[in-house]
C-alpha cells in the first residue's frame, strides 16, 4: 500500500529555514499529485503546497513567496524548502499523495520561535 515518510521537520527561530522531505513507497509516484498540508494546535488542517504530476504548484495564500514545494520522481520524494519562517509557521506538516484517495503520512513537527 502507499506509504509517506516525512522528515526534516524541527526547531528553527523566525525569520530562519527548513527543508521537509516526504519519501513514497508502494506506489506509482509520478503520477500522483503530492502535498503539503499543516495543522497548528486548535485550528484545522490547511492548505501548504500542491505540486500535479505534471510540476504545477499550487500555494497557501500565507506562505507563498517563502515556501517552495518540488518533487523528484527518480527518488520517490517531494520537498517542501521553508524559508523566512515565521512563529506562525509552527505546525505539525502533513505530506499527502493523491489520485483517487488521498494518502497521508504521519506528520512532522515544526517549531519556529520569536
Amino acid at each position: 500500500q502507499v506509504q509517506l515518510m516525512e522528515s526534516g521537520g524541527g526547531s528553527v527561530q523566525a525569520g530562519g529555514s527548513l527543508r521537509l522531505s516526504c519519501a513514497a513507497s508502494g506506489m506509482i509516484f509520478s503520477i500522483y499529485t503530492m502535498g503539503w498540508y499543516r495543522q497548528a494546535p486548535g485550528k484545522q488542517r490547511e492548505l501548504v503546497a500542491l505540486i500535479t504530476s505534471g510540476g504545477t504548484t499550487n500555494y497557501g495564500d500565507s506562505v507563498k513567496g517563502r515556501f517552495t514545494i518540488s518533487r523528484d520522481n527518480a527518488k520517490s520524494t517531494v520537498y517542501l524548502q521553508m524559508n523566512s519562517l515565521r512563529p506562525e509557521d509552527t505546525a505539525v506538516y502533513y505530506c499527502s499523495a493523491a489520485r483517487i484517495t488521498t494518502t497521508w503520512g504521519q506528520g512532522t513537527q515544526v517549531t519556529v520561535s520569536s
